[in-house]
């Protein structure tokens, strides 16, 4: 095999319980399908940018894992998790640790439940970065100052073969207004985008938006991977929020100077949508979790 390969998958949304995503995807079995789809390749990462969890327990980090980890292993390939908005610290922590293998786990001090999962760790000449763009209690992201340090330290000295950096909200604007409300903050996003900008970073893995988005910014390509669980409609009317029922991933190829991404989505049920919010519904989602626009407000409960 050519290079790094990487099976980009991102919002597993797996619950404690076992419950219904939205009461009608059974998450494992989407995750199944998405595995069976690539089961004949092999690779060299398995990457799940956030979202792992729906509800932050330790019993959907090991559900999760116990599907994952014997299939990635089948295959030769490392295991790498970040935190998305739906995904608990503590309980992350408890069973994926710093979200990869051998990690150098980076957190700044404070109780060690609310510390964002910030990694790095070599592979074979390859570094792999893990952020935490979380805000517990929120569905927006954000990159803390400490964050973007660890990042430029990080990628003051050259990996062997280069740096995948993996973060679950992308810095890259969304497709509806409803994601855009739940999107990185722009700053954060712009400074991301400077941090890595003429170093070693080949891509950057996202998820968050439940579809598939690539985006060369400064250089560096962006790639977002549609859902697991659900598959967003990208080209509806824009006020609007509604999700097939489907699942997908990308595959990913880093080798020289070129980076490949071929993303795979399969419906499940042609006619059966996972939720549909009008422009009503999606303004008071909006307004209710939604980015305040005045900063003072952004941490209130």
């Amino acid at each position: 095999m050519s290079g790094l390969r990487i099976l980009h998958l991102s919002d597993t949304h797996f619950s404690g319980d076992g419950g219904r995503h939205y009461g009608v995807v059974d998450t494992a079995e989407h995750l199944r399908r998405a595995l069976a789809h690539v089961g004949h390749l092999l690779f060299d990462l398995v990457v799940v940018s956030g979202d792992v969890s729906e509800d932050g327990t330790e019993e959907s980090y090991r559900r999760v894992r116990a599907q994952l980890e014997p299939w990635a292993q089948a295959r030769g390939a490392r295991l790498v998790f970040a935190m998305g908005n739906h995904d608990g610290r503590e309980g992350f922590r408890a069973v994926l640790g710093g979200g990869q293998p051998d990690a150098d786990e980076r957190v700044p001090s404070g109780d060690a439940s609310d510390r964002p999962v910030v990694s790095v760790a070599a592979y074979d000449g390859w570094r792999v970065a893990v952020l935490d763009s979380s805000i517990p209690g929120f569905g927006y992201g954000d990159l803390e100052p400490v964050q973007k340090q660890f990042l430029r330290e990080t990628l003051a000295e050259p990996a062997e073969h280069g740096t995948i950096v993996v973060v679950h909200h992308p810095p890259v604007a969304a497709q509806t207004d409803l994601l855009q409300a739940l999107a990185l903050d722009d700053a954060d996003g712009r400074d991301l985008i400077e941090i890595v900008r003429d170093t070693d970073v080949r891509v950057i893995l996202s998820g968050h938006y439940h579809l598939p988005v690539t985006e060369v910014v400064s250089g560096v390509p962006v790639t977002v991977a549609p859902g697991v669980t659900n598959v967003s409609c990208a080209f509806g009317d824009p006020a609007e929020e509604s999700a097939i029922n489907g699942f997908g991933g990308s595959v990913v190829t880093v080798d020289g100077d070129r980076v490949r991404v071929v993303p795979f989505v399969e419906r499940l049920t042609p006619d059966e949508m996972v939720f549909h919010f009008d422009a009503n519904a999606v303004a008071d989602i909006i307004r209710d979790a939604g980015r305040p626009t005045d900063p003072a407000q952004s941490l209130a409960p």
